[in-house]
């Protein structure tokens, strides 16, 4: 976490690229949201942890819709007339908490993306094993990457739900003009657990890995967070 010795915003501020300047925890002024403080100031509050060198890693590769999340949240923050760390979130920000936090991109094959939909788990990594060839998963949600530090099965993504780009170069404009408050407010997630990914788990080519219902959970068993609209999937 530390380059000899130093703080992680001192590390950090090395780099030139950054969009926004990393700072020391205790500069967010007690009572001002995490978020109205970067929006006012351009200015990151970051810990000596793995969660915060992830979400500096996720502003550095995605300076664009990080951006666009901290604009978001500070839409909110006025259209209820507050700043401050109290402040009731209401569903859009927390769509927006959900995918900063444990979001992912997938482009794929639409047969893939049926079968995720559908929460069709043997089908999605069994049947379809081949077409994971063709497909490309970003984790974008800087909880999700520091859960990924220490895997275990049960580690599920809040997967964008439209086919991103085919390039990587392409992602970060790409998620920051998805980002809206109407699309947020739909919930656009679908849940894929990482363990059953071909490659991302040592046992997951057997098909007994998947009868774990409470990893791989059935259709039936909808998540609070997850609202699919399959015509939004693909172009």
């Amino acid at each position: 976490m530390h380059g000899q010795g130093i703080a992680l915003h001192e590390a950090l501020a090395r780099e030139p690229s950054a969009p926004l300047q990393f700072v020391a925890q205790d500069e967010l002024p007690a009572g001002e949201a995490y978020e109205a403080f970067i929006l006012r100031t351009n200015r990151c509050p970051t810990r000596d942890n793995l969660h915060d060198f992830f979400n500096a890693l996720v502003w550095l590769k995605f300076p664009l819709a990080k951006r666009r999340l901290n604009a978001l949240h500070g839409d909110q923050l006025r259209a209820v007339g507050c700043g401050g760390e109290g402040t009731t979130r209401g569903p859009v920000r927390d769509a927006m908490t959900v995918f900063d936090e444990n979001g992912a991109l997938l482009h794929a094959p639409a047969l893939i993306w049926q079968a995720l939909v559908a929460r069709d788990w043997q089908r999605l990594f069994i049947d379809l094993r081949s077409l994971w060839a063709e497909t490309r998963i970003v984790l974008f949600g800087h909880a999700l990457l520091e859960k990924m530090a220490s895997p275990r099965k049960e580690i599920t993504a809040h997967v964008w739900c439209a086919d991103a780009p085919a390039s990587a170069g392409d992602d970060d404009a790409w998620l920051a003009a998805q980002l809206t408050h109407a699309r947020l407010a739909e919930k656009p997630f679908t849940p894929l657990p990482l363990s059953g990914v071909p490659g991302w788990h040592p046992c997951n080519s057997d098909i007994s890995f998947y009868d774990d219902r409470l990893v791989f959970r059935p259709a039936g068993r909808q998540n609070q967070m997850t609202t699919v609209r399959p015509e939004a999937l693909r172009p």
